[in-house]
């Protein structure tokens, strides 16, 4: 059966303590993947949840309920907008 995933064409190589490289073949073994699949797919996820944490943004209450009342007003007029917007667009599909 053939593989239908992705073409794995890059490498990722680092180094590890003895021990660590025991703790993840154990883990890796637990699991019934191999060291390769087992750390790619934990480095990954993880790599995922730092990138998503970096991107969320957090304030406090009282600043969300500032910016939600900004956001209930109603749109103010901009001089050019509304003949800008009608305007035939000078980008191509």
């Amino acid at each position: 059966m053939a593989n239908t995933g992705p073409l794995k064409n890059a490498r990722v190589e680092f180094r590890v303590t003895s021990a660590q490289k025991q703790e993840i073949e154990a883990a890796a073994a637990i699991e019934g993947r191999s060291v390769t699949d087992f750390s790619a797919g934990i480095l990954v996820e993880y790599a995922h949840e730092v990138v998503q944490r970096d991107r969320q943004l957090r304030i406090d209450a009282s600043r969300f309920d500032a910016f939600a009342a900004l956001m209930d007003q109603p749109a103010r007029s901009i001089d050019g907008l509304r003949e800008l917007m009608s305007r035939e667009s000078v980008f191509v599909d």
